[in-house]
């Protein structure tokens, strides 16, 4: 599904008109253009589910890890920051960032795609609950792991710019798959690894 540019300019002009001000004012009369390219770029993630996300980041390095079904080696890319827009209010959340483990059966996922699917998966209309599931989805199947981590920080403008204004307030969402739901000890070493 491609993101319709032309119907978000005509409604981003309409809600100019709603709130009072006038379109075609010199400030404002590219503005329902330049929202629609702008929305394209940070939703481009709505163009693709899990699957095919998973599929456009899958590249990974068969190795020789010695792993094994016991194997407790975790792979861990922390801090990858990410921005989203809460389907909510469409308010930006920001400040965030995604901490990503899992542990490697045959093969390795390249890092920079374990950023990568962070960062798509953000870009939608979005709960930082379901980003934590998205992205843990996606990894399972990029990566041939069942044993997945998603740590979330962020602070949510729903909540800082407006309506209880607690500009300080930071949510944290985890998100544990296989042993990591299962294991405690592999849980105090993930979350003595995210506090390192």
């Amino acid at each position: 599904m491609a993101i319709d540019k032309e119907a978000i300019q005509e409604h981003i002009r309409g809600i100019l008109i709603a709130l009072g001000d006038d379109p075609d004012r010199e400030g404002l009369k590219d503005t329902p253009e330049r929202v629609a390219r702008m929305y394209e770029e940070v939703f481009e993630g709505m163009n693709y589910s899990n699957h095919e996300i998973a599929a456009m980041f899958n590249k990974s390095f068969k190795d020789d890890l010695a792993a094994t079904p016991d194997s407790k080696d975790i792979v861990m890319v922390k801090d990858i920051p990410v921005f989203s827009y809460c389907e909510h209010h469409i308010a930006l959340m920001y400040n965030m960032t995604v901490s990503v483990a899992y542990i490697p059966e045959d093969r390795v996922l390249g890092l920079s795609k374990i950023a990568r699917i962070c960062d798509m998966a953000a870009k939608r209309l979005q709960l930082q609950e379901r980003l934590g599931l998205d992205i843990a989805e996606i990894m399972e199947e990029a990566s041939g792991s069942a044993d997945i981590a998603v740590i979330i920080r962020g602070t949510h403008s729903c909540m800082a710019a407006r309506g209880v204004k607690k500009e300080s307030a930071v949510t944290v969402t985890t998100t544990l798959r296989g042993r990591f739901e299962t294991d405690p000890g592999l849980q105090n070493r993930l979350y003595m690894m995210i506090n390192q």
